[in-house]
């Protein structure tokens, strides 16, 4: 559990709504092309409305700062059945990363630091109401910065990377110029969010809420205005 994770809900029950064409989504979606459970009607490009208007708010911001450039969604609304399928993945890819075999009963204690450090970075797939995935709520999303060809900047570090180089302040006390550009694209990204009344995960560069009880623990808030999205049939799936 995360000490954000504490923070009470009183969902406002605001409406999922789609993000609209003038923020790019960048395609195709990285979760839904590795077979990730969404389902027939589901579709990553939702989140609540509120969030929706801050993020529109937020690249106007951007483009007034630098007309080259704009806001691009890596991922939005994530249902829990994604959540558990790509922390099994993450896990999954880490293991294969460092020729360890997952199922070998004799790499259990390497096996458990993997999950131990994919923890860090991805939240349980909980369905208890109290202990929802931020993504769930419709109040988190994943972004970057895009070029006037909408191609995306290179901010350092890929998204969904496990390790420190996905800490939002890596680059902070490089000299390094290449390293220094890398921060100021953070920072740029930080503040156009910011901005927008946006809180950043503290160990994600790309990660920003709303809403959630991330958002509420980072603002002093008695309690977060976001729980787990589901629809009337109390299914995981929207």
């Amino acid at each position: 559990m995360r000490e954000w994770n504490k923070i009470k809900i009183n969902d406002c029950n605001e409406e999922l709504s789609p993000i609209p064409n003038t923020i790019h989504c960048i395609e195709p979606h990285f979760y839904l092309s590795l077979g990730a459970p969404y389902g027939d009607k589901a579709n990553p490009w939702f989140l609540r409305s509120g969030v929706i208007d801050r993020l529109v708010f937020a690249n106007y911001y951007l483009r007034r700062i630098d007309q080259s450039l704009s806001l691009g969604i890596f991922d939005a609304w994530r249902p829990v059945s994604v959540q558990s399928f790509m922390v099994d993945h993450t896990i999954n890819e880490q293991c294969l990363i460092r020729g360890i075999s997952r199922d070998d009963k004799q790499n259990s204690y390497k096996v458990k630091k993997i999950i131990e450090e994919v923890n860090l970075y991805w939240a349980s797939p909980s369905l208890d109401p109290a202990l929802p995935p931020p993504h769930s709520t419709g109040g988190a999303v994943d972004l970057t910065l895009l070029d006037s060809n909408r191609n995306q900047l290179n901010m350092g570090g890929d998204i969904d990377c496990i390790g420190p180089v996905s800490d939002p302040n890596y680059f902070a006390e490089s000299k390094n110029h290449t390293n220094q550009l890398f921060n100021s694209r953070r920072l740029l990204l930080l503040k156009v969010m910011s901005n927008a009344g946006f809180v950043q995960h503290p160990k994600e560069w790309w990660h920003f809420s709303f809403g959630d009880q991330l958002w509420a623990w980072t603002m002093n808030c008695s309690s977060a205005i976001y729980g787990r999205w589901v629809d009337e049939s109390n299914s995981d799936i929207f």
